[in-house]
């Protein structure tokens, strides 16, 4: 079954990719995404020339509607907001495989941008993802040890991100940071296409 979702997902991103060249789009250029939340709305572009595996599981996520109504459920003050894989009710959402680490592509956690969240392994993000609060040079690859992949950034709207990391935040079982008051994504929407 594994071997089967991993093909389905080869196959899909394959055709994207296919179906962009037969137009004559740059599949490298960067993409800009929509994200609105119930506290507003913030921009994101992706860099698939820089972490092209990030990008198109992202993309795959967001057009199938995956993000569409879930939380931020880790909201941590100056460093980290992040969302992704929660719904209301703290039910986590079924992912699809994980993707390949891409820490070292020379993008950097710095303030504002946009990364994949994982587990210890570093090859274990799935549909989670965070935006930096500030500068976080810990989250980055070094010496050869991989890092959390950045994928992306935001360019306008950090001040609604900056909203969101405001929030009182309070404890629910193994979730430490969750706020207090739940704030959801209404969709991600890609507003130009590579």
């Amino acid at each position: 079954m594994l071997a089967l979702r991993l093909l389905l997902k080869a196959l899909l991103l394959t055709c994207c990719a296919a179906a962009f060249a037969a137009q004559g789009a740059d599949t490298h250029a960067p993409v800009q995404v929509l994200v609105k939340t119930d506290k507003g709305d913030f921009t994101l572009e992706l860099y698939p020339d820089k972490a092209p595996e990030s990008v198109a599981n992202f993309l795959d996520y967001s057009r199938r509607y995956f993000y569409d109504g879930l939380i931020f459920h880790r909201v941590v003050k100056d460093f980290v907001i992040q969302s992704g894989g929660y719904t209301f009710d703290l039910s986590a959402k079924e992912t699809d495989e994980p993707v390949v680490n891409e820490s070292g592509n020379g993008l950097k956690n710095t303030r504002g941008a946009l990364a994949m969240a994982r587990h210890a392994d570093p090859d274990s993000a799935t549909s989670q993802f965070y935006v930096n609060l500030k500068n976080n040079p810990s989250l980055d690859a070094k010496g050869g040890k991989p890092g959390y992949t950045v994928f992306g950034k935001v360019i306008s709207g950090m001040e609604i991100v900056d909203a969101i990391a405001a929030v009182k935040v309070r404890r629910a079982g193994a979730f430490t940071h969750l706020p207090a008051q739940p704030i959801q994504i209404l969709s991600i929407r890609e507003i130009s296409a590579p």
